[in-house]
């Protein structure tokens, strides 16, 4: 049990989300996602999101960008929710099958706190 008495650092979250918070829904949807016919585009995208969020991804999950620092901040993750809103417009010029970009829309905004919906197994298009 964490002392409730220590100061907050900002390695401590992702995002608007407690790192652990982080931690257990990637530890969760890695889980349910584990065999290769639950693992849907959405589910890609999401885990990729998460990995990138929590600095072990080599590059961001929608723009591909390669980061000079080791976990994103609030800012960083709000641009990639940008672009993944403007690559879900843009139905011509995707760069990403749309349930990618969809799942990992949705756990990038879970991440900056515009959601309290977490991607699950079960979340996205069938």
């Amino acid at each position: 049990m964490t002392d409730p008495s220590a100061p907050v650092r900002a390695e401590d979250f992702i995002g608007t989300r407690p790192r652990t918070d982080v931690e257990q829904a990637f530890a969760e949807l890695e889980a349910a996602a584990a065999a290769p016919q639950l693992q849907t585009q959405y589910c890609r995208g999401a885990l990729a999101a998460y990995l990138w969020a929590l600095g072990r991804g080599s590059s961001a999950p929608i723009t591909g960008a390669r980061p000079d620092f080791d976990i994103p901040d609030l800012a960083h993750i709000t641009a990639e929710v940008d672009a993944s809103v403007a690559q879900l417009d843009d139905r011509l010029h995707r760069m990403a099958p749309r349930d990618y970009l969809q799942g990992a829309h949705d756990a990038l905004a879970w991440l900056c706190g515009l959601t309290d919906d977490i991607p699950s197994s079960g979340s996205g298009a069938v």
